[in-house]
């Protein structure tokens, strides 16, 4: 679904017919200033290191080794650090939060064990690049994102990338969309102190969320698995350190 930017004399006449309103000029001006970012042969070649990086770490999920090699990670971030975008670490975005590292997406993602047309629901959009890794596998994703700032960039961004089937919520992610569940898969990606209770009750029979548990300092990657109505099997596996899941909206 990731595409290449182009401008056309089309879609520069198209913007300035709109030039009235400060709504459109600010959306003409992102507009031209993503199509100056490609993607090309060595950001492909650079993902494709990645993969074989993250593979080698113990990822074996075909699907989403595939995904990552798709999606341009480096148009998640500032051009600034577009030099190291392809390296397997986090980096920063807006409001004081981060693009997590790739191997933590696909480890997260791994444990989901995400089929065709699973219903996804994702807590903490961030940058968006793990709601692309999820589409890119076949599943409905909805996300929720706290921040304003970076849910106002989202709803553009995504659908100008080529993802327009994720539906982004801005709101507490605490609270879940219990309107749009039960959900097949839930990803938190954010440390919690604990599990969020109004999220456990949105999953289907079968279904499984992933999420690090934990201080600020250190977290457990934690999977449940909804066995019955009032019924959980939890499992854990490695050590992880995400930025703090919040409550409320900012």
């Amino acid at each position: 679904m990731a595409q290449q930017y182009k401008l056309h004399l089309r879609d520069i006449m198209l913007f300035w017919s709109s030039l009235n309103s400060s709504f459109y000029l600010s959306r003409f001006y992102y507009f031209c200033c993503m199509n100056k970012r490609i993607d090309d042969y060595i950001h492909k070649g650079r993902r494709q290191r990645l993969v074989e990086i993250i593979k080698l770490k113990g990822i074996k999920d075909v699907n989403v080794l595939n995904a990552i090699g798709k999606i341009p990670r480096h148009l998640f971030i500032e051009e600034y650090l577009e030099h190291r975008a392809y390296e397997d670490e986090a980096l920063p975005i807006g409001a004081s939060q981060t693009i997590s590292q790739p191997y933590t997406v696909a480890f997260q993602t791994q444990l989901l064990e995400i089929s065709f047309m699973d219903k996804v629901l994702e807590v903490g959009t961030g940058s968006g690049y793990q709601a692309c890794v999820l589409s890119e596998m076949g599943a409905r994703v909805f996300s929720i994102e706290r921040q304003k700032e970076l849910y106002a960039h989202l709803v553009h961004f995504l659908p100008d990338l080529g993802y327009s089937n994720i539906r982004c919520f801005y709101g507490d992610g605490y609270k879940g969309l219990p309107t749009y569940g039960p959900f097949d898969a839930i990803i938190i990606t954010a440390g919690a102190p604990e599990i969020p209770t109004d999220l456990l009750t949105q999953l289907k029979l079968g279904g499984r969320l992933v999420c690090p548990v934990g201080d600020k300092k250190l977290q457990k990657m934690i999977r449940i698995i909804r066995r019955s109505d009032a019924e959980f099997e939890t499992e854990t596996f490695g050590d992880f350190l995400f930025v703090p899941l919040l409550k409320g909206i900012n």
